[in-house]
């Protein structure tokens, strides 16, 4: 599958007095922010990444546009989802937000398996991230090892019926209405079992 570029699938918003404007989210400087965040150098990032610091060092720089194996090792290595990466945190707290997204009409990502569709994506400064995701993978094998990152998330079952595999409980079923909240810096990866792709709704947490 081709790999799309980042930069065109998530838009942030900034707030402009009164107005909130909507611009394409710099996936290099949030990198280096989070690289930064955490007193890491060049090298002790892609340490922990496992990627070779001139690949960083270009992502950082604007000067090539990650695959999403690359996102996917970078969101290891910093301890976080992937969709964070795309979530850029500001500084001042606003109160009485809110963001309505229309169907169909949220921030698509699509990978290897699942496709999703990342949900009040021009709100800023959330604690929580709200994605739809249809799961496309049938099988464990088709991950490369298991999703895990900081926070907690919650996971509910829109269509179709799913198995959600984690690192330290049996696989259990889920169908459409069922819910689970976990840890997730336990490994994890969910899987379809129905004859169409399931759809789920995913709550992370940005705290």
């Amino acid at each position: 599958m081709t790999n799309r570029d980042p930069k065109s699938l998530i838009r942030i918003a900034h707030d402009t007095g009164a107005e909130t404007a909507a611009e394409p989210l710099d996936l290099g400087a949030r990198v280096r922010e989070l690289r930064k965040a955490r007193d890491w150098t060049l090298e002790q990032a892609a340490t922990q990444a496992g990627l070779a610091r001139s690949t960083l060092s270009k992502i950082e720089n604007g000067q090539m546009s990650p695959t999403y194996d690359a996102l996917k090792k970078l969101a290891v290595g910093l301890q976080i989802s992937v969709p964070q990466l795309f979530t850029q945190p500001e500084r001042d707290q606003i109160n009485g937000r809110m963001a309505v997204t229309k169907f169909g009409e949220g921030a698509a990502h699509a990978t290897a398996t699942y496709e999703h569709e990342l949900l009040a994506d021009t709100l800023t400064k959330k604690q929580m991230l709200p994605y739809r995701a249809r799961v496309r993978a049938r099988s464990m094998e088709e991950f490369d090892g298991w999703v895990r990152h900081d926070g907690e998330e919650f996971l509910y079952v829109l269509t179709g019926v799913v198995q959600m595999f984690t690192e330290f409980y049996e696989p259990i079923e889920m169908r459409r209405g069922d819910s689970c909240y976990y840890d997730s810096t336990m490994g994890h990866n969910v899987i379809s079992v129905s004859d169409e792709d399931a759809l789920i709704l995913w709550v992370t947490s940005l705290a």
